[in-house]
């Protein structure tokens, strides 16, 4: 058998041993690093080989400085993307008790504090594009919110991290395909968003990756007993459902905008249908799926190897045709249009994108050994 999640952990190791060197990043403090360094995570607890955690020791600590402040990072930006490092940095607090780590993680925890909040509770996904719920965001918030609450907080307020999933559901899901539109706008006049609903105008592929991404890491922490437990798994069942529909029949991966594959211009994207495929794998990992999604996980999966992975003369994993980044507003104006969608480059090996791959990879390969 091929350990494909091992396979590119060396890869990356070997090809970008300091992340914040990537030329995408310039150091600066970006939720890439802990989407790649979730899967090493996750391989340092299934192999228990230390070079996996001291390469997320070593990635962190360039940011985390010893009185716990962390370079290039800002409270009141309230960028709900700058959260998601705190995922490793809470782990690095439980095995090394550091002090640092945890003053890293309580400023981070402090931006919850005051985090700006549509008038239902729920989190703006940044400062500078207010009163909006972007899918992304529950993934950089969201798993980091509950297990610091579990950590430090005695598990007091977990309904405050339940509520960012309903209501992102309620207000995003269409009633026609199950899908989830990438964002909303409370107050409907943004000029990326129809005025009637203050809805986006597509399903993008790794929007609904983020949300599922985020969904299941959740339901692993979350105490089954909450009373919002089985809502977060009904959600899960019912997006997962919506894109079944839409899994290409030839190759078992999804498109860049979902429901559009026949439409000139998309193609099958990788970090989306990796994160897909992670979402499947760990929801049966953790009985929240049943068996009868093994067929589609298993298709999925083989589609990622044939569809995506190259393999360099050195053995190094390449993945192809990963969206470097999308996005709604901002200073480009970006108007959420299939055309706008399409248009964003293509690349190989984002972080995004071999990152998912790698937690991807981990989780089908622990379910199916």
């Amino acid at each position: 058998m091929t350990y494909w999640g091992i396979k590119t952990a060396h890869s990356i190791m070997e090809r970008c041993p300091k992340l914040y060197e990537d030329k995408d990043q310039h150091g600066k403090w970006s939720y890439d690093y802990g989407v790649v360094l979730r899967g090493f995570e996750l391989l340092w607890k299934q192999t228990g080989e230390p070079k996996y955690l001291q390469f997320i020791q070593g990635n962190m600590d360039y940011f985390v400085q010893e009185d716990g402040s962390i370079w290039g990072y800002k409270v009141d930006e309230y960028n709900i993307d700058h959260l998601n490092n705190g995922k490793l940095l809470l782990s690095l607090y439980k095995e090394t008790k550091q002090e640092k780590y945890r003053r890293a993680v309580a400023l981070l925890r402090e931006q919850l504090k005051s985090h700006p909040r549509t008038s239902e509770g729920a989190f703006w996904h940044k400062k500078i594009y207010p009163y909006q719920i972007w899918l992304d965001g529950l993934y950089m918030g969201a798993p980091f919110y509950l297990e610091y609450l579990l950590t430090f907080e005695a598990g007091q307020g977990l309904d405050d991290v339940t509520r960012q999933f309903i209501l992102s559901n309620q207000h995003t899901r269409d009633s026609e395909t199950g899908l989830l539109y990438h964002a909303w706008d409370e107050q409907h006049i943004q000029p990326w968003c129809d005025p009637q609903t203050g809805l986006s105008a597509n399903f993008w592929g790794r929007s609904m990756g983020w949300y599922l991404m985020a969904l299941v890491d959740v339901l692993e922490l979350l105490p089954t007993q909450h009373s919002d437990y089985d809502k977060l798994v009904t959600i899960l069942h019912g997006t997962l459902i919506a894109l079944k529909k839409f899994q290409d029949a030839k190759t078992g991966v999804w498109y860049q905008v979902v429901d559009q594959g026949g439409r000139k211009g998309n193609y099958l994207e990788a970090s989306a249908s990796c994160m897909i495929v992670y979402a499947m794998a760990k929801g049966i990992r953790l009985g929240v799926l049943d068996d009868s999604w093994y067929e589609t996980l298993d298709s999925a999966f083989l589609g990622l190897i044939i569809e995506f992975v190259l393999e360099t003369k050195e053995g190094w994993v390449n993945l192809n045709k990963n969206c470097q980044v999308a996005g709604l507003g901002g200073a480009d104006q970006r108007d959420g249009s299939y055309a706008y969608y399409i248009s964003e480059p293509i690349v190989t090996n984002d972080q995004k994108g071999i990152g998912a791959f790698l937690q991807a990879c981990a989780e089908y390969e622990q379910l199916r050994d």
